[in-house]
């Protein structure tokens, strides 16, 4: 069986925050954000807008997208480190707030790297036949973890969220490979403060770990499909840091053309990153029915992975 995606559908905040924001009360500038991490701007939810609110017009989007009925959805798998609350999870409120039927639905944790974990736990339940359309959706509202006051990490977050139906798809498309991971020793470096809910990183050693990682799962992944770096069209990492993705680039050898660049726009959206960029490329018509990719992501955890895959449908050619 080959399992690919049928369908995508995105979602971001109104409010767009540049980086003068910062300029009027933290000692940064839009030349020193610019130059040190790749980020012009970011998307800030209102404050009443929480995750599962983000996520729900991201999923009806993908539904539509994707031309399928509700019912058809057998589970939801949402990738997120800020839900709603502890529980429920974000997944049972788009559950009902979708209308789907009594389906199951759970949130994945593992920071920026959840869209990847929860695509390849979806591919499983596919492949064995217990399901055969599983929403999973990257969502956050990152801005209500991050300190706003603090310059290291003030800068660098953003929301949003997005969707995919993960399916069956026609044979010569789908998901080829994947490799994934953790190294709990590095969980001390990014992680959310017990006393005051605020994230905490390390950013030297995130950005060690990241310059390390990417660039060896992506080469490994693709490995695994049996492919070359040049036969590859498209490079989808985790938008974090623009050293760190050309850094996994360089290692992967392929172009800056061949490089999705969004964080430019959206910042660090964590678990929606690579799904946003996905989507991205889509509407320029860089990623087209057919087109090779890898994507590849790191988070708190620490955890990493990466897929390739041969995007569409038979029935879109």
């Amino acid at each position: 069986m080959n399992v690919g995606i049928k369908g995508i559908g995105v979602y971001v905040p109104e409010r767009v925050v540049p980086n003068a924001h910062f300029e009027s009360y933290l000692d940064t500038s839009d030349e020193w954000i610019s130059k040190m991490t790749g980020i012009k701007e970011r998307r800030f939810a209102a404050d009443d807008q929480d995750v599962s609110d983000l996520a729900y017009i991201a999923c009806e989007n993908a539904i539509k997208n994707a031309k399928i009925n509700k019912d058809d959805i057998d589970m939801v798998i949402v990738a997120t480190a800020t839900g709603d609350h502890k529980f429920p999870s974000v997944a049972t409120m788009l559950q009902d707030k979708l209308g789907l039927r009594n389906v199951p639905a759970m949130d994945q944790l593992a920071a920026c790297t959840g869209f990847i974990y929860s695509l390849i736990t979806a591919e499983q339940f596919i492949k064995t036949g217990l399901c055969s359309n599983i929403l999973v959706v990257g969502a956050e509202k990152l801005t209500k973890i991050a300190d706003l006051n603090n310059r290291n990490t003030a800068i660098l977050f953003g929301d949003g969220a997005a969707a995919v139906i993960v399916s069956e798809v026609s044979e010569g498309y789908g998901f080829l490979s994947h490799e994934w991971g953790s190294d709990g020793s590095g969980g001390q470096y990014l992680y959310d403060n017990k006393d005051s809910g605020l994230l905490v990183m390390n950013g030297r050693e995130v950005f060690k770990f990241a310059v390390r990682i990417m660039g060896e799962v992506s080469l490994k992944a693709v490995e695994k499909a049996g492919l070359k770096s040049s036969e590859i069209d498209m490079f989808i990492p985790h938008q974090a840091n623009i050293r760190i993705m050309e850094s996994a680039r360089d290692r992967l050898g392929i172009s800056s053309d061949k490089m999705s660049v969004t964080v430019d726009r959206y910042g660090n959206t964590s678990a929606a990153s690579i799904p946003l960029s996905l989507f991205h490329e889509i509407e320029l018509g860089k990623i087209k029915n057919g087109s090779k990719l890898v994507l590849v992501g790191f988070g708190g955890g620490l955890t990493y992975g990466a897929m390739t895959l041969i995007w569409g449908d038979k029935e879109n050619e």
